[in-house]
């Protein structure tokens, strides 16, 4: 008598970027939905007329490089969109939450308030 070989039913792809975790970095934090952890640029310590800037009249830099991003947001039937910027890239930004991670300055903010990728 023969055996049948039963076999077992094909299981569905898995959407590899929905269950993607968001990105590992150093800093230790994982920004979470559509947000994105910014590490500031040094401001300017002089003017392009030579002029150097005192420390009390600083501004805080307005750019900086991606650290990390987040998974992204759901939209209205469910489904991720992911995050449209990636680590490493150099971007202008508008506001957000000013944190210090380990004596550095950051900033987190949404995907919305990057402006502009800065290329170089």
């Amino acid at each position: 008598m023969k055996k049948k070989n039963k076999k077992s039913p094909k299981k569905g792809k898995i959407n590899k970027s929905a269950s993607k975790p968001a990105s590992k970095n150093k800093a230790g934090i994982t920004p979470a939905g559509d947000r994105v952890l910014i590490r500031r640029s040094a401001p300017e310590e002089m003017t392009s007329f030579g002029i150097i800037i005192p420390d009390t009249n600083k501004e805080k830099s307005e750019e900086g490089v991606i650290v990390a991003v987040g998974d992204g947001k759901r939209n209205n039937d469910g489904k991720l969109i992911p995050v449209s910027f990636t680590v490493g890239q150099r971007v202008r930004f508008s506001y957000g939450e000013d944190i210090k991670i380990g004596g550095v300055d950051h900033i987190l903010v949404h995907e919305d308030n990057i402006i502009a990728i800065i290329n170089n």
